[in-house]
């Protein structure tokens, strides 16, 4: 008997038994989904974060103040303290690297309110001090307006760059340059609009408004705020060289003797993507697991409904046995069978997985993906289910007595 036979007879076994291959299925399809539909959505996100950190960059690095990074995981203490980076320490690091494109800027507050006449924005509004290449280092353009001047940037100037969202709550679509908004009880002018950015890791560009550097040092909110220092270079070949160069001037600045360690810490534009992606791994077993264990209750199921079968059908493995089915032929027959209704339901599982793993995906900002290593992984999982369920009441049905099959009622 060829395999197109067995097949076709499997496909007539599965359509007059439609509920309980149903249900198996389903059981099957719900492990599948489980496992396509984490790992597509971690797949896309992983992608979506390549990208983001990717626009930044590649030959870009910043200096900021040690043990301000993401931490994830660990021991659960307390990070230790360092002392902050002030404004003259980073001024003098950014003057002594001529080679470089160097950026400087502080946050000044984090819950500014932000008005203009009647109207006003939630006081969640970020404003960040910024000198004349701060819009460059973030990779944020301009829709309307202009960018600091190199003079200007030095000057405790009462002028602004606000967010796409700010200039839509205050001014409804009117042209904001040249207007005097007021952030907390300063009074600044808007000479820029920058371009509809979103929200990323947590941080919303949409939401900020931009100062000069100075200006931002005299109205800061924080007791003890810390200077970050972007940096980046014409080629990616000069990266390791300007990093070496940079670490060992601010070393000197920060008056660090030789036996002691940087009390500042260098973050590549793309460190926090590769963070985030190593930890997701524990994300990645988590869902294999779930995966596997309904994929483990659904073969088990499965074994049990081709058991039931081989017990229906015993009359009928005897006419096949006497008109001349070898064993082989029938445990060839129940295998095949098994395995199409493993397919059937993988099918299913791998349909709505990867719909379900974009559609989270696109929630969180990341971008449609098809991973079809995790399509033809899956597919190869349901082969192997069904072979391991049916394999069993494949071999019972092959050793079945004819005769006796034959008088089975």
């Amino acid at each position: 008997m060829t395999y197109q036979e067995n097949i076709r007879l499997a496909i007539q076994s599965i359509r007059s038994n439609r509920l309980r291959t149903l249900l198996t299925a389903l059981i099957i399809a719900i492990g599948l989904s489980a496992l396509v539909g984490i790992l597509t959505t971690l797949d896309a996100v992983k992608k979506s974060m390549t990208e983001t950190f990717s626009s930044m960059g590649s030959n870009s690095f910043t200096i900021r103040n040690r043990g301000t990074g993401i931490r994830i995981g660990g021991s659960g203490q307390k990070p230790k303290s360092f002392t902050s980076i002030k404004y003259t320490d980073a001024i003098r690091l950014k003057d002594s690297l001529p080679q470089a494109i160097v950026a400087v800027s502080v946050t000044a507050s984090n819950g500014a309110t932000v008005k203009y006449e009647k109207e006003k924005t939630n006081p969640n509004i970020k404003v960040v001090g910024i000198d004349e290449n701060g819009l460059s280092s973030q990779s944020l353009e301009l829709a309307l307006g202009r960018n600091f001047s190199k003079t200007e940037a030095g000057q405790e100037q009462n002028a602004c760059i606000i967010g796409h969202e700010i200039s839509n709550t205050l001014f409804n679509g009117d042209d904001p340059i040249g207007k005097i908004i007021s952030v907390g009880p300063h009074r600044l002018k808007v000479i820029g609009v920058l371009k509809l950015k979103g929200s990323s890791m947590g941080a919303n560009v949409d939401r900020s408004v931009y100062i000069t550097l100075l200006k931002g040092k005299r109205i800061n909110s924080f007791a003890d705020p810390s200077y970050t220092i972007s940096i980046s270079v014409s080629d990616n070949s000069h990266m390791d060289n300007t990093i070496g160069d940079a670490i060992a001037e601010f070393r000197t600045i920060r008056k660090l003797k030789v036996t002691q360690a940087n009390n500042f810490e260098i973050a590549k534009s793309d460190a926090v993507a590769q963070t985030l992606i190593e930890n997701s791994k524990y994300v990645a077993w988590g869902g294999i697991a779930i995966g596997v264990i309904t994929l483990i209750g659904a073969s088990i199921g499965l074994m049990n409904i081709m058991l039931v079968s081989v017990t229906e059908r015993t009359r009928e493995i005897g006419v096949r046995k006497a008109i001349g089915a070898n064993p082989a032929v029938i445990r060839k027959q129940f295998l095949i069978e098994a395995v199409v209704i493993c397919m059937i339901g993988g099918s299913i599982g791998i349909f709505f997985g990867l719909l379900l793993g974009n559609v989270i995906s696109f929630f969180m900002g990341g971008t449609f993906i098809i991973p079809w290593m995790f399509i033809i992984g899956g597919f190869i999982l349901c082969v192997m289910v069904g072979v391991l369920s049916g394999y069993y009441p494949a071999k019972k049905a092959s050793k079945l007595d004819p005769v006796e099959a034959l008088r089975y009622e």
